[in-house]
């Protein structure tokens, strides 16, 4: 299965969207929201923000369904 590289991450402060591309070779802990600089974190139990805040997540989740940090 061939992963998909780009999510929708929908900041939960001001629900402003935004796609972007995931980084295939590492953990993308951090985010800054471009409207309203909220800075996002993943949520207890996902290993990077576009687990917890985007439309699809990680690379290495969509293939394995595991964490990519573990």
């Amino acid at each position: 299965m061939k992963p998909l590289l780009d999510s929708t991450l929908t900041c939960p402060a001001c629900g402003h969207q935004k796609t972007e591309h995931m980084p295939t070779d590492a953990c993308q802990w951090y985010y800054e929201c471009e409207a309203c600089h909220t800075l996002l974190k993943p949520k207890p139990g996902d290993c990077c923000v576009f687990c917890s805040y985007g439309s699809v997540p990680c690379p290495p989740v969509q293939v394995s369904g595991k964490s990519c940090c573990n």
